[in-house]
């Protein structure tokens, strides 16, 4: 049941053939309150009835296109096909991500800059002003530590995705969020072979890489 937000009906936009929807919060997180408006979506599969994401603004997100984790697209900003926006990632601007593009991680794409067919950009990558990515490109950094707000990211892990986990227990990976536990659980019951054991293995690393007292 999805409790984070509802679709306005007397609120759309015709886009590019589509019905688009305005959303309203249903519930306070990040920086989101109780009967904000948020931006567009075409229908909830686009965005996460779970974690921070958020559509701002006049942002559109439609076609099969996902935003999860505590990804924000803002502006008017499009995310659209089969595009995903995860982890920490912002579309903002008039940037749009479209095809089978990844923005994951810290990653933000902005301005008028466009990430197409099977690209990806992750970690702290930036991509902004009138960039285009595209086809099979990979922009990404794959390990960045910040004070006071640490995270491991790694890419690729469990075939094309990027797994963000943060000092405070919480991990990211595609539209998966939840505590490292929950991803462990996950990553036994659904992942085989070697993506298993790339997660654990992450999940190990992530384990030193904080130290003690995590």
């Amino acid at each position: 049941m999805n409790n984070k937000y509802k679709l306005l009906e007397n609120d759309t936009k015709n886009w590019h053939g589509k019905i688009l929807y305005r959303i309203q919060a249903l519930k306070a997180f990040g920086n989101v309150e109780v009967d904000d408006l948020g931006g567009y979506i075409e229908k909830e599969d686009n965005l996460s009835s779970c974690g921070n994401a958020w559509v701002y603004g006049n942002a559109k997100v439609y076609g099969n296109a996902k935003v999860c984790g505590y990804a924000e697209v803002s502006g008017y900003a499009e995310v659209s096909g089969d595009a995903w926006v995860s982890g920490d990632a912002k579309v903002w601007g008039n940037a749009k991500v479209s095809g089978n593009a990844e923005v994951s991680g810290n990653a933000e794409v902005s301005g008028y800059a466009e990430v197409s067919g099977d690209a990806e950009v992750s970690g702290d990558a930036k991509v902004w002003g009138d960039a285009k990515v595209w086809g099979n490109a990979k922009i990404r950094l794959k390990v960045k530590i910040k004070n006071n707000n640490d995270y491991l990211s790694i890419h690729p892990v469990a075939g094309c995705c990027s797994l963000t986990l943060t000092r405070c227990r919480m991990a990211f990976i595609g539209c998966f969020s939840g505590n490292w536990e929950e991803l462990l659980e996950k990553s036994t019951n659904y992942y085989s072979g070697k993506y298993n054991e790339q997660c654990k293995a992450t999940l190990a690393l992530a384990e030193a890489f904080f130290g003690e007292g995590v």
